[in-house]
């Protein structure tokens, strides 16, 4: 970081402007993220693997903090400097105009941190700061082998004993499960009969005796996910995110950035994409119609982020975002569709046959975006949710 940097970011003044403006905490992250030179490593980074990725993505991470960059947006309490959702919007933005990468653990850190700060504040007290600089990211256990969209039926238990909480069941499709250093995890503490009154959410270290880990390759040999096991796994009760039973109440409250902040970042992610397979086809000459097919796929984007733009600001004036999000969430899935579709038509060669970084890296994204219209929630259900619950359309005959 240069010198002039560092004397800017640290006048204590300054960060109190950027805290109440964030359009001058942009201006000001724009010079830093266009001047230092440091920083030149993440910019159109490519990586042969999850670990890879996560590991480098984290050495960005602990940069942004030690400059105080990433801290806008959050509360002191966890290491922040104040402002709010608009100013994480903000980074994420910024980060990809320059062409630098966004870092994975944001993703994890948009879809948990929210709920950990509200629901477990000492929680978020105690192992934030460690997220932010990059020392540390969770992973999302929710989903089991029996109860992928209907997670009122889960069946991974957790009861009590004492002061601890003993696990004992299996998760799967785990966000991260492989390199997380925690996971948050929605188990059962009631009946099976409770469905989702009988839900708790509760925070797991990896490392933990009786947890067991196993990597899921997707097709394209990345691992994204895991599978987790739990064998009278011992956790404390002080990990739980709210009170024994309110599990659907949080997870409910963390979905709405799962659809929302995460949507934004990913429209970002994919202006930076969109213009880098521009920019490889600069000489080349262009079959009939992909011209417009670019067209199409920026004004998909300019869709999602208009869209999304709009709930960072609720999210940031205190406002919840109820059944709207899925609005969010369908137009991200036609944007990461559309976009990698693209990719695979307008560059053949490299996507089928090469293997050098970049095709690899077109390839892997195209691979996990076959799952973007169904992770998360599928298109169909989101579609029922806004039919039913945003337009207030009758339901079909004999439905």
């Amino acid at each position: 970081m240069t010198g002039a940097t560092r004397m800017e970011i640290s006048h204590p003044d300054a960060r109190a402007d950027w805290a109440q403006d964030p359009s001058a905490y942009r201006q000001a992250l724009r010079h830093f993220l266009d001047a230092e030179p440091a920083l030149e490593r993440w910019r159109g980074a490519d990586y042969p693997t999850t670990e890879d990725r996560m590991t480098d993505n984290a050495a960005l991470m602990n940069v942004l903090s030690d400059g105080g960059w990433n801290r806008y947006g959050w509360p002191a309490a966890v290491g922040g400097y104040g402002g709010d959702e608009r100013h994480r919007a903000v980074l994420y933005d910024e980060l990809s105009a320059a062409g630098l990468v966004v870092p994975e653990q944001y993703k994890l850190l948009e879809t948990l941190g929210p709920a950990v700060l509200r629901f477990a504040p000492a929680l978020a007290a105690q192992f934030m700061p460690s997220y932010l600089a990059g020392g540390e990211w969770w992973g999302q256990g929710f989903s089991e082998p029996e109860a992928g969209s209907d997670l009122a039926v889960l069946r991974c238990r957790a009861r009590r004993e004492g002061e601890n909480y003993v696990l004992s069941g299996q998760k799967i499709w785990t966000s991260h499960g492989s390199t997380a250093r925690r996971l948050v995890c929605l188990v059962r503490t009631g009946t099976l009969e409770s469905r989702h009154r009988g839900l708790s959410m509760i925070m797991v270290d990896a490392e933990t005796p009786g947890v067991s880990i196993r990597p899921i390759a997707l097709a394209s040999g990345h691992n994204e996910l895991a599978e987790v096991f739990f064998d009278d796994a011992v956790v404390p009760a002080s990990r739980l995110l709210g009170e024994e039973g309110q599990g659907w109440a949080v997870a409910m409250y963390l979905l709405q950035f799962e659809r929302a902040m995460y949507a934004w970042l990913s429209a970002t992610v994919a202006s930076r994409r969109l213009r880098e397979l521009r920019a490889m086809l600069t000489g080349r000459r262009l079959a009939d119609g992909v011209v417009r097919r670019f067209g199409e796929c920026y004004c998909d984007i300019v869709t999602l982020k208009a869209r999304s733009a709009d709930t960072v600001r609720r999210l940031a004036a205190g406002q919840t975002v109820g059944p709207e999000a899925s609005i969010d969430k369908i137009l991200l899935a036609t944007v990461e569709t559309g976009l990698h579709d693209l990719a695979r038509d307008v560059l053949p060669d490299e996507f089928l046959f090469q293997d050098d970084p970049v095709a690899q890296q077109w390839r892997a994204e195209w691979w996990y975006s076959r799952a973007s219209t169904i992770m998360g929630g599928s298109a169909e259900v989101q579609r029922g949710i806004i039919a039913d619950r945003v337009l207030g359309l009758p339901k079909e005959r004999g439905a």
